[in-house]
C-alpha cells in the first residue's frame, strides 16, 4: 500500500499517515458537511410557527405536570390533578382565540352542566329508589334531546359547539353517577378547579410568542387580491400568445385562484377565532371580522370568473392570432389596471390606509371598455352588412362576445370589491393613503 509522509512536529517524531486514511478522513468530512446541509434544508422547510405552537404544547404540558410531579402540590389537588392535563391536551389550539373559545366553552359548560345535573341528582335522591330513577331517566333525555338539537343550530354549532357537548357531558356523569348531593358538590368543585388551572396554563403558554387568528385573517385576505391580480394578467397575455398550440394553451396558472376558492371553511374559522380573542396591535374589540367575509365571497366570486375566463380565452372559437392584435392595447391596459387596482386593495387592507380605488376604475377604464364594446359592435355590423353565413366567422365573433362579457363582469366584480374594501376603512378607521395614478 502506498503512503505519503507527513510531517507533524511532536517532540522529534514524525506521525506517518496512509493514503487509505487520508481518503477515509476526507470522506468522513464530506459526509458531515452532507447531513449538515440536509438538517438546513429540512429545518428551511419548517413552518416556524407550527414549531413554535409544537413547543408551547411542550411546555404547557411540563407545566401541569407538576401538579403530579411535585409532593406539595399534589397533596393539595390529588388525583383530580387529570383532569389538568386533560384540559391542556383539549383545550390548546394553534391559535390563541381557538384556545380561549375551547377554554370558555369547556368551563362554562362544566358549570352549567355540574349545577343542573347537582339539582337532577338532589331530586331522584329525595324522590326515592323508583322515583329516582325516574328523575334520572327523564331529565337525561330532556337535557340530552334538547342540548344535542341546539347543536345543530348553525349558530350554536359555530361558537358553542363544543361548549354543548361538554355540557351533556358533565350533566350526564354527575346525574348518572349515583354520588350523594353533598358528595357531588365537593367533587365538581375540584374538577372544576383543577380544569381552570389547566385553562390557565394554556392561556399563560398561548401568549409566549402569540399566534392570532386575527392577524392570520388579515394578510390572508390581503394576499388573496395579489393572487388574483397575478392570474388576471397571466390570462390576458396567454391569450395573445397562445394560437393553435394545445402546449401553450396549459401554461395558464390558476392555482392561486383555486385557493382563493377553497378558502370559506378557513375564513369562517378564523374569523370565529379572532372574535374571541383580546384587544392585539391594530385590532381592538368588536373589530369587523364579518366584513373580511363579505370581502372573501365575492373575492372567491371573481376567481370563479377568472377560471371561467382561462376557458374562454382557450377555446377553439376565439379570434385567430391577427384578429386579436386589433383589441390587444385595450385588453392590456385593462388588464393592467384590474391588476393594479386589485393589488392597491390588497396593500389598502395589509397596510390598513385608505385605498380610493373605485375612482380609478372609473378613471383608468372606462375608454378602454368603450373601445373594446365598440370594436365588438362594429365587427357585428360588419358581419350582418355582409350577411356572412360562414359559421368559423360567426364562431369568431361569439368567441369575442363572450371573451369581451368576461371581461365587462370582471370589471363589475372589482368595482364592487373596492367598495366593500372603503366599507372595511371607514368601519375599522383605515388611516388616509396619497394614490399615485
Amino acid at each position: 500500500m502506498s503512503s505519503n509522509v507527513v510531517p507533524v512536529p511532536n517532540e522529534e517524531n514524525i506521525i506517518i499517515i496512509s493514503q487509505h486514511d487520508q481518503n477515509k478522513l476526507h470522506k468522513t468530512k464530506l459526509s458531515f458537511i452532507d447531513i449538515v446541509s440536509f438538517l438546513k434544508e429540512i429545518i428551511a422547510k419548517l413552518d416556524i410557527k407550527k414549531v413554535i405552537h409544537s413547543v408551547k404544547v411542550g411546555i404547557a404540558l411540563v407545566l401541569v405536570s407538576l401538579l403530579y410531579l411535585l409532593d406539595p402540590l399534589f397533596q393539595k389537588v390529588g388525583q383530580n390533578a387529570m383532569w389538568a392535563i386533560i384540559t391542556v391536551i383539549v383545550v390548546f389550539e394553534f391559535f390563541i382565540g381557538a384556545t380561549l373559545s375551547k377554554g370558555i366553552n369547556r368551563a362554562i359548560g362544566t358549570v352549567l352542566g355540574g349545577g343542573l345535573g347537582c339539582l337532577a341528582a338532589t331530586l331522584a335522591d329525595e324522590s326515592g329508589e323508583i322515583g329516582g330513577a325516574l328523575v334520572v331517566g327523564i331529565s337525561v333525555t330532556i337535557i340530552g334531546v334538547g342540548a344535542t338539537y341546539s347543536r345543530l343550530i348553525p349558530s350554536v354549532k359555530k361558537k358553542y359547539d363544543y361548549g354543548v357537548l361538554i355540557f351533556i357531558l358533565t350533566f350526564s356523569l354527575v346525574v348518572v353517577s349515583g354520588v350523594r348531593a353533598d358528595k357531588i358538590m365537593k367533587l365538581a368543585e375540584e374538577r372544576l378547579s383543577n380544569i381552570v388551572m389547566g385553562f390557565a396554563v394554556c392561556i399563560f403558554t398561548s401568549f409566549i410568542y402569540p399566534i392570532w387568528a386575527g392577524d392570520e385573517l388579515h394578510f390572508s385576505t390581503a394576499t388573496k387580491f395579489d393572487k388574483l391580480a397575478t392570474s388576471i394578467q397571466g390570462c390576458l397575455e396567454e391569450y395573445f400568445v397562445i394560437a393553435n398550440d394545445e402546449e401553450k394553451k396549459a401554461t395558464i396558472d390558476i392555482s392561486g385562484c383555486k385557493s382563493v376558492m377553497h378558502s370559506k371553511s378557513s375564513d369562517e374559522s378564523l374569523a370565529n377565532f379572532a372574535k374571541w380573542e383580546p384587544w392585539h396591535g391594530k385590532f381592538g374589540f368588536f373589530y369587523p371580522w364579518e366584513k373580511y367575509l363579505n370581502i372573501g365571497e365575492v373575492l372567491r366570486e371573481l376567481a370563479a370568473m377568472i377560471i371561467s375566463f382561462k376557458g374562454c380565452i382557450q377555446s377553439v372559437r376565439q379570434l385567430s392570432p391577427t384578429e386579436r392584435d386589433s383589441i390587444r392595447e385595450p385588453c392590456e391596459k385593462i388588464g393592467l389596471s384590474l391588476a393594479t387596482i386589485l393589488m392597491e386593495l390588497g396593500d389598502s387592507i395589509r397596510d390598513m390606509k385608505i385605498c380610493r380605488a373605485k375612482s380609478l376604475i372609473t378613471q383608468c377604464m372606462r375608454e378602454e371598455l368603450s373601445l373594446l364594446v365598440n370594436l365588438d359592435n362594429n365587427n357585428n355590423s360588419t358581419d350582418n352588412e355582409n350577411n356572412n353565413n360562414n359559421s368559423t366567422d360567426n364562431e369568431s365573433t361569439l368567441g369575442l362576445a363572450s371573451f369581451i362579457f368576461q371581461i365587462l363582469e370582471m370589471v363589475d366584480k372589482v368595482e364592487l370589491l373596492a367598495t366593500k374594501v372603503e366599507e372595511l376603512g371607514e368601519i375599522a378607521h383605515f388611516h388616509n393613503k396619497k394614490l399615485d395614478v
